[in-house]
């Protein structure tokens, strides 16, 4: 590429190409800082990537355009990025970009790759998910403190049978609990436990929870969508950036900050300079969900 800017990554060298050009209108922030952002954030997110399909979602025009998913890894990549065949499409397999070091981040940076969806399985292993997960998805006016509502009803049910889960904000309007497994699974195994999860609330709180996903069943209520289990879906990456008026992330949350979220505290709105700073101060919050062992009741 003609005019790029060389930078080292690791052992990698990467032409980067219009660092200037502003993709959040609203605050100003351009390609350059995003990349940025990748590069220093790459070390706690790249163990919640490596050995994953991941998809990208990029916005080339900035966020204020509609962007576009591409699962398929792009066939003008570096070499040195892996593709692991993944959940097909119509046309067959689908080899996908696989991200397991820093610089393959700062690559997709450049490409406008704000976002960064990823399955809860590894690609050597399609059929075993690594997590289940809760998306707590709400129905305004319903907001991020009832999903803290919602997600604290969850935890407790879960400690019932042993099972501890992890919280994370989608960085857009609503909230994630992961429950690590990394042991056997099913992914039906999952959606099924998660949406029997979500009956039980919905039968406690039926004003405030629901499980159906018709937009008219939502209103006011907080969706405990439990099909994101499913083989074929993607959850938004931790540590991922979101295409947001606002360059918000996807993070880390403590169990404390989701009392406090429950309470009317905070409104949990994390852009990608608060997220180094937190990363600085508190470690990998979800580092648990990596290497905590659990089961899922059989019974």
């Amino acid at each position: 590429m003609s005019g790029g800017t060389v930078v080292r990554v690791g052992e990698r060298e990467l032409s980067l190409s219009n660092l200037d050009k502003v993709l959040y209108p609203e605050t100003g922030t351009t390609k350059g800082e995003a990349i940025d952002y990748y590069a220093r954030i790459a070390p706690v997110m790249v163990p919640h990537l490596a050995g994953r399909c991941i998809t990208l979602k990029r916005f080339p025009d900035g966020v204020q355009k509609t962007g576009f998913f591409e699962k398929r890894c792009p066939k003008h990549r570096p070499e040195w990025i892996p593709t692991a065949v993944g959940p097909g499409d119509r046309n067959g397999d689908i080899g996908y970009c696989r991200f397991d070091e820093p610089a393959a981040l700062v690559w997709a940076a450049n490409m406008a790759a704000l976002e960064l969806h990823v399955p809860m399985a590894i690609a050597a292993d399609l059929d075993t998910p690594l997590a289940m997960v809760f998306d707590f998805d709400p129905g305004a006016p319903a907001a991020i403190k009832e999903c803290c509502e919602v997600a604290l009803w969850v935890r407790e049910l879960l400690a019932a049978v042993n099972l501890q889960g992890w919280c994370k904000t989608s960085g857009s309007k609503g909230l994630q609990m992961y429950v690590p497994l990394n042991t056997p699974c099913t992914h039906e195994g999952a959606a099924d436990f998660a949406l029997a999860v979500g009956q039980v609330l919905e039968r406690q709180h039926r004003d405030r929870v629901t499980t159906i996903m018709a937009k008219v069943e939502r209103p006011g209520k907080i969706f405990v969508d439990w099909s994101q289990n499913a083989r074929f879906k993607t959850t938004i990456g931790v540590y991922s950036m979101r295409a947001r008026p606002e360059p918000t992330v996807s993070t880390p949350i403590t169990w404390a900050e989701v009392e406090a979220g429950a309470a009317g505290g905070a409104p949990l709105k994390f852009t990608y300079a608060d997220v180094l700073e937190r990363v600085e101060q508190f470690g990998d919050l979800f580092e648990p969900v990596l290497t905590t062992k659990q089961s899922l009741p059989t019974h």
